[in-house]
C-alpha cells in the first residue's frame, strides 16, 4: 500500500486553507487529474463538520469516482478522510493544520490501496511524483487565493 506524509508551510490562515481543503466542488480547478468533485451531504455541527464526496479521477476515458466520507474536526483542526467505496480497497488521509505566525504548518498523512491489482502497481510507481504534484497544487492555490488576505 502506498503511504507517506508531508510537512509544509504554506503562506495563508488556517482558516482559509481549510475551508479550500473542505471544497471539494473546486478540485477540478486545480488539482492535477480531477475531473470533478462533488459533495452529497454536509452536516455542520458544533464540534464537526462531516460530509459524503466524490472525486473523479483520471483522464477522459479512463477515470475513476472515489466516494469519501471527510471528517473535519474544529477543535483540532485536523480532516480526516476515509474511503466508502469505489476503486479504493483502502483510503485515509489526515490534514493537521497549524497556524504559526499567520502562516498554516500542515501536517498530511495519506495510505491507501487500490482494488485494481493494476492501477495500484501503476500508482505506486508513480506515487511520490503525483503525491509532489498534488501537495504543490494545493500549495500554489493557497498563495493565489489567500496571500495577501
Amino acid at each position: 500500500m502506498p503511504n507517506a506524509s508531508i510537512k509544509k508551510i504554506i503562506p495563508c490562515k488556517k482558516n482559509h486553507l481549510i475551508n479550500m481543503i473542505l471544497d471539494i466542488e473546486k478540485y477540478p480547478e486545480f488539482v492535477p487529474w480531477c475531473i470533478s468533485g462533488k459533495i452529497h451531504k454536509k452536516d455542520d455541527r458544533e464540534d464537526m463538520i462531516v460530509m459524503e464526496a466524490d472525486l473523479t479521477i483520471g483522464k477522459k476515458f479512463l477515470n475513476q469516482t472515489y466516494k469519501s466520507h471527510v471528517t473535519y474536526y474544529k477543535e483540532k483542526d485536523k480532516i480526516i478522510v476515509t474511503s466508502l467505496g469505489g476503486p479504493l480497497k483502502h483510503l485515509k488521509n489526515e490534514w493537521n493544520i497549524r497556524e504559526i505566525n499567520n502562516q498554516s504548518e500542515v501536517d498530511f498523512i495519506i495510505d491507501f490501496e487500490i482494488k485494481n491489482i493494476f492501477y495500484n502497481m501503476i500508482m505506486k510507481k508513480s506515487f511520490n511524483q503525483g503525491l509532489k504534484n498534488i501537495t504543490e497544487a494545493f500549495e500554489k492555490r493557497a498563495i493565489q487565493l489567500f496571500k495577501n488576505v
